[in-house]
Formats: C-alpha cells, sequence, structure tokens
C-alpha cells in the first residue's frame, strides 16, 4: 500500500455515479449521499494504479504522486 499514491477526486467534474466506489477492491472511497465519493482510505491505494482514473467516465479522477512536483491546485482536493 502507498502512502505517496492516492486518488484525489474533482468535485466539479465529478457526476456522482458511484463507478470509483464500486470499482476500488481497497476500500479507499467512503461514499457521501450528499457529494459522492471521497477518499477516506489514501494509504489503502496501490501505487501506480490507475483503475478508478480509467474507470470514471467524467475524468475526475487524478493521483497525487502522478502530478508534475506533486502539487495539488486547483479544483483538486483530498477529501479524507
Amino acid at each position: 500500500m502507498s502512502q505517496g499514491w492516492y486518488p484525489i477526486v474533482n468535485n466539479e467534474l465529478c457526476n456522482s455515479c458511484g463507478v470509483c466506489y464500486d470499482f476500488c477492491p481497497h476500500g479507499v472511497y467512503k461514499w457521501n449521499e450528499e457529494e459522492g465519493p471521497a477518499v477516506a482510505q489514501p494509504e489503502n491505494c496501490i501505487h501506480g494504479c490507475h483503475g478508478c482514473e480509467n474507470q470514471c467516465p467524467s475524468q475526475a479522477i487524478r493521483y497525487y504522486g502522478d502530478l508534475p512536483g506533486k502539487k495539488i491546485g486547483g479544483a483538486f482536493r483530498l477529501d479524507i
């Protein structure tokens, strides 16, 4: 499991379809009925996995650890 790699959900792009939540077998996400997916257990994410990003129909997921300089900016945020 990874501490330097985890998904970041862009809530402006996310349509709360639940694909990421349903797809992830590692329990990274929790479901919030009002806001959709939230990254609850980032340490459970597998380093280098792009599974939920590839499944996301809204292209709302990126990864800390895959971003240049590992900077989180703009609309991306970590929801824990």
